[in-house]
């Protein structure tokens, strides 16, 4: 047996003395799309058909279910409900839907689930069972699952691992790592959701139980696969793709997308703990200005407060916060600032009586109040899984957001992280509302720091209505993606580090979590310039772009490390602006479709995967860039596969063939990426920030290929929410070859004129001279022939384009 917890009962999937299975199928009914199976040992099992491709199964163990309840579930979640058969058949129960067929084995309720030709796509080893927990009573509920041949694993947020995970056991139990290393476990997040991958086909398990949970993809026995929780209901779904890609749509579905981010919030980020007084503060937005690096935003850390104390100012550092938002905004910089959970235990801090006279605080199982020492030293905490708390605490930013014009807000420590005892959180008696379903800390940890991120959210959308807001948090729970963007936490300055965080950042798009990002240039010791702008080129399409470093190893702006690296920071800095359209274009379909910003090759379209499921070094942005980051000190070289069909390099559009590996020239400016042949990608301008000025042209680079390809650009107001009431674009531009001309149609529904009024054509790829083109049946007279890819104009509600 291995001990999971030292002090903790131990725990093997196998050979466990005391266990419990299910017992042999009695009988069955249906009412609407669930199907209720009673076990001759009082076990009840419920099968949700929630879609063609999605089950949910539910296990009581003596024949009661808990309260239908779940944070994670989007509440704007429809389930289908389609149409299904069942055969009570002489061993199984059967249920076929359109796309699976659920087998239910009337011995023991052992699941299997396959295809229409009857291929198995996950089936269960022992299935159900289930301990009796020795310490705390109530059960620990386990599933294993038999291992295919061949089959790989993805997921579990972002994990400092690998990014497959057969032969890994992980748990999910949210706590403060700081300076974690590859392979620490557990870490901030907790995402019971996984992938197995074998023969072509996906699936995708989501474990709704926020109790500490475990995961054993073949470590203790390599055949099996299992995960369990230390309390609480064996509650899964089951999402069956058959694409990876389509099951990360079905689940982003379920657990809930994303409203679209203000534009600004996807520039360039300038942080660190701490930028104080206000002088530093102005000393660093003039830097960035004056030395033409764009930038977004700058944050203020918990420095910026009075004695730590949330919600305050204090007023030496910052003797005037309206008076300096205002004029950080009128140099184009939006402000964001720390809040943590820990509320100082002070009866002359108005929001610490207030929400000690109202009871707001967590408390002990015998009703004290839960003490913690964090940076303000001892504190209480609020219970922001109590709906009155979190009511409480959005009305809070009123002041922050309404009237000082803050723009974002940033909750750190949230697991909730508690300095000086063991455990590095609360003890287990701590009690939660859970939303009216009171419980203990061991069920309530896991979603706390979401449950902060959702009032704050709810605080500053309030405050600012007809501004999108900006949250940030650590620490969440599956669905967290609805309320706020993440980074990784508290990582490192040095080469592996890079790697983690490249690898953690495509694990958490795959998760549903695509507005993800990570400390750029480690938050802890001292990156040199090398490691540092390769830092900022490996998180050139992270959605979350922000530069963050602790106060003890001295700077870390893009000027810190001498004029060489500065000059290509900045470099670096203006193509992530110019990719902008880009980047926003794939937000809008991950918040659309729950489509991942980012993901590795096995997420890819090649028919063939196979052999990518252990390769991260890759990775797809927005369906149509491959990029390749360097992750050795010195190297100016990179090997790189690239996928089927031909590919692009983008810095000097040389061609080159898919379906191998390629040795590339990756100069320490350059970061290798490739886009495929047939993309149409928009290009904007350099800008200093966001709404410096109207953007009235972008650039189409249009990659010649042999196959009709779409491509597509979002277009909006880049904040507000006119975009909901229908005041946007969502144009797909189709690229074919026809008898030996090439032809681009734009396609988009309604009437909104976006500031966009001209696109720049550019071909690349072609094989002669460009010698005519065609736009809307009109031809251009006027063709620059030393031009050979193009620069040609043409307004931006074109409809057809002939070139050759």
């Amino acid at each position: 047996m291995n001990e999971i917890n030292a002090g903790e009962e131990k725990l093997s999937s196998s050979n466990n003395l005391g266990e419990s299975f299910c017992g042999d199928y009695i009988t069955h009914r249906i009412k609407e799309n669930v199907i209720e199976i009673q076990a001759s040992n009082s076990l009840v099992l419920r099968i949700h058909i929630l879609d063609h491709d999605i089950l949910r199964f539910r296990y009581a163990c003596d024949g009661i279910f808990q309260d239908d309840f779940s944070y994670a579930i989007d509440p704007d979640y429809k389930a289908l409900s389609p149409k299904f058969d069942l055969e009570d058949q002489v061993t199984h129960i059967l249920i076929k839907t359109d796309s699976i067929i659920c087998l239910i084995a009337k011995k023991r309720l052992g699941i299997t689930i396959v295809d229409h030709k009857y291929v198995i796509i996950n089936s269960d080893e022992k299935g159900f069972h289930w301990l009796k927990h020795k310490k705390f009573n109530g059960n620990i509920v386990i599933s294993s699952k038999k291992i295919q041949k061949d089959e790989a694993f993805f997921g579990l947020g972002d994990k400092p691992v690998d990014q497959n995970l057969k032969g890994k056991r992980l748990v999910n139990w949210g706590t403060d790592e700081y300076g974690f290393n590859k392979n620490t476990d557990p870490l901030y997040k907790n995402i019971n959701f996984f992938y197995g991958y074998q023969n072509s086909r996906a699936y995708g398990i989501f474990l709704d139980n926020s109790f500490r949970t475990y995961f054993d993809f073949g470590q203790e026995r390599k055949d099996v696969c299992s995960f369990w929780a230390k309390g609480g209901e064996m509650n899964y779904y089951f999402i069956y793709g058959p694409e990876p890609l389509a099951v990360a749509e079905k689940y982003a579905k379920l657990t809930g997308r994303p409203e679209m981010p203000p534009l600004w919030s996807l520039g360039y980020q300038q942080c660190k703990w701490s930028y104080y007084p206000e002088s530093m503060v102005k000393e660093i937005a003039s830097n960035l200005r004056s030395k033409k690096i764009p930038c977004d935003a700058i944050y203020l850390d918990i420095d910026y407060m009075d004695g730590f104390r949330c919600f305050t100012w204090d007023k030496e550092k910052f003797p005037d916060p309206k008076r300096m938002v205002s004029e950080l905004k009128k140099d184009g910089f939006k402000t964001v600032v720390i809040i943590d959970p820990g509320i100082k235990i002070d009866p002359t801090y108005p929001v610490y009586q207030e929400a000690f006279d109202k009871g707001y605080f967590c408390r002990h199982s015998d009703g004290a109040f839960a003490k913690g020492k964090v940076w303000p030293g001892d504190c209480f905490f609020p219970d922001f899984t109590n709906p009155e708390v979190r009511e409480w605490w959005a009305g809070l930013f009123k002041e922050l957001i309404g009237d000082i014009e803050v723009d974002g807000v940033w909750n750190d420590m949230n697991e909730p992280a508690i300095f000086e005892v063991p455990n590095k959180t609360f003890p287990d008696d701590i009690r939660h509302d859970y939303d009216g379903h009171s419980c203990s800390h061991r069920k309530g940890h896991n979603v706390y720091g979401m449950q902060m991120a959702r009032a704050t959210y709810e605080g500053v959308k309030r405050s600012a209505p007809d501004k999108r807001p900006l949250v940030i948090t650590r620490s969440g729970y599956n669905g967290m993606q609805r309320f706020s963007s993440v980074w990784t936490g508290d990582n490192i300055a040095n080469w592996e580090h890079l790697e983690i965080a490249h690898v953690q950042v495509q694990r958490l798009s795959m998760s549903g979590i695509s507005f993800c990002g990570s400390d750029i240039g480690g938050f802890t010791e001292s990156p040199s310039g090398e490691l540092f702008v390769r830092w900022l080129q490996m998180a050139l399409f992270h959605p979350f772009y922000r530069t963050h470093s602790s106060g003890d190893h001295g700077e870390q702006e893009p000027w810190s490390f001498g004029e060489k690296y500065l000059d290509i920071s900045r470099k670096v800095i203006n193509l992530r602006y110019r990719f902008l359209p880009l980047i926003y274009t794939a937000f809008y379909q991950y918040h659309k479709n729950g489509t991942p910003v980012l993901y590795p090759l096995i997420f890819s379209k090649e028919k063939c995967k196979e052999s990518f499921v252990d390769r991260s070094d890759e990775c797809i942005f927005a369906g149509q860039i491959l990029y390749c980051p360097v992750f050795e000190k010195g190297s100016l070289i990179r090997e790189v596969y690239l996928p089927e069909g031909n590919w692009y390099n983008f810095h000097n559009n040389f061609k080159y063939s898919g379906s191998q590996e390629h040795i590339i020239h990756a100069p320490l400016d350059e970061l290798p990426m490739f886009v495929k042949e047939g993309s149409i990608i928009p290009l904007g301008p350099e800008l200093q920030f966001v709404g410096e000025r109207k953007v009235n042209t972008l650039e189409l680079r249009v990659y010649i290929g042999s196959e009709k390809t779409s491509s597509y650009l979002y277009l909006d107001d880049n904040d507000g929410y006119a975009y909901v009431d229908g005041q946007k674009r969502y144009s797909e531009f189709i690229f074919e070859e026809q008898e030996g001309r090439y032809r681009i149609l734009q396609k988009y529904d309604g009437t909104y004129s976006p500031e966009v009024k001209t696109f720049e054509l550019f071909f690349i790829g072609l094989e002669n001279t460009l010698s005519e083109v065609w736009v809307d049946g009109q031809q251009i007279k006027k063709i620059d022939q030393s031009k050979r890819d193009g620069g040609i104009k043409v307004g931006s509600d074109f409809k057809e384009i002939y070139f050759q």
